[in-house]
């Protein structure tokens, strides 16, 4: 009597994102589309990762766009970063780690006066290789600066990137 083999196991179900983290997400996705073209450039997608920390060189960002464009346009859409960042996420993970937060902040705030202004986002975002034009920085400060003061607290900036950052490093 030959046996058989054991049934196979079915496919593990691919992570769904839902409630917050969806939205969230899709926070992010809106805030990083610079242009509002409902898909991210290889440069929209290098600024989402440099605010997060990460400084993917040109050909990372290349490959990470390729790797996430599944339908192949050259450009990544919100269920394309959805599905590739599912799988990242459980419902333990928070989107956001205070620390790293307020490094971030720090290194902005150049001056070290509690607060960003519009002329230390230009230089940092300069710095870090993406320069704004003059209306991407009028848009930032005026997304950021909830209470109208001019500049960016951290409480703002904490705001702000509560609902831009994702956790791709693991770090909650």
């Amino acid at each position: 009597m030959t046996r058989s083999a054991p049934p196979a196991s079915p496919p593990a179900p691919k992570p769904v994102l839902r409630g917050s983290q969806l939205e969230q997400l899709r926070e992010i996705f809106r805030r990083f589309d610079m242009d509002g073209d409902g898909s991210l450039t290889q440069l929209e997608l290098g600024a989402l990762l440099r605010s997060l920390g990460l400084r993917p060189t040109g050909e990372e960002a290349r490959a990470l766009l390729a790797a996430m464009d599944s339908n192949g346009n050259g450009a990544v859409e919100f269920g394309e970063l959805a599905a590739a960042i599912a799988p990242l996420l459980t419902t333990q993970t928070h989107l956001v780690d205070q620390a790293q937060l307020l490094e971030v902040f720090r290194a902005f705030d150049r001056d070290g006066n509690g607060y960003i202004s519009a002329a230390e986002l230009a230089r940092s975002m300069a710095r870090i290789g993406q320069p704004l034009t003059f209306e991407e920085l009028t848009r930032m400060m005026r997304d950021a600066d909830a209470d109208g003061d001019g500049v960016i607290s951290f409480n703002e900036f904490a705001a702000v990137m509560a609902k831009s950052a994702l956790d791709f490093l693991g770090v909650a």
